[in-house]
């Protein structure tokens, strides 16, 4: 079991930001996030999720059509943004990634079980993303707020990959972390039957 403090790295103490410090991310601690968020679970090891990690000022100008008002100052500001998507053709890499079977026929020519498995199972891995974040040091700020046709066009020009959401990652500046809202208690969210 994790000690306290870890606990607290991962959940407790964690907070969404919402400013950065200006502090830069070593590449490697986004090489070594990756190599942990990749061995969590997704549904018949699929891998759907691709991530594209932001850092330069090109990138960052190519972003920024894309996102609301008030995502702009902290995305533009953050050392790095990712963009958590999906690959519209996960299946195809099911021979090397589930090869004990035909995984790759329960896909075919069926575009709604392709969105839908692909959709949850990159979710869970932009979650693990943020788990493997902090867990490497970096904060994370997770945001909607943007235009996903705009922002694909923009990063995904031949309809490869479909965004779901985007997270900062850096070094975050506390004065600007909001006061943390309730959650519901177990007796509000949960059974045991």
């Amino acid at each position: 079991m994790l000690n306290d403090v870890d606990l607290d790295i991962l959940w407790n103490k964690a907070r969404s930001q919402n400013g950065w410090n200006d502090k830069q991310v070593e590449e490697s601690l986004i090489y070594k996030l990756y190599d942990l968020l990749k061995m969590a679970p997704t549904a018949a090891n699929s891998c759907p999720a691709r991530f594209v990690f932001i850092t330069s000022p090109d990138a960052k100008n190519k972003l920024k059509k894309s996102l609301s008002e008030a995502n702009i100052e902290k995305s533009m500001t953050a050392p790095v943004v990712v963009i958590i998507a999906y690959d519209v053709a996960f299946h195809n890499k099911l021979p090397q990634l589930f090869p004990h079977t035909d995984a790759k026929s329960w896909y075919e020519g069926n575009d709604a079980k392709i969105k839908e498995v692909a959709m949850m199972n990159a979710t869970l891995q932009g979650a693990y993303l943020m788990l493997a974040a902090r867990s490497v040091g970096l904060d994370c700020g997770p945001m909607g707020g943007f235009d996903n046709a705009v922002l694909d066009a923009e990063f995904f020009p031949n309809g490869e990959n479909k965004s779901i959401f985007i997270c900062g990652l850096g070094y975050g500046d506390s004065e600007k972390v909001f006061d943390r809202l309730p959650r519901l208690d177990f007796v509000d969210a949960c059974k045991i039957l």
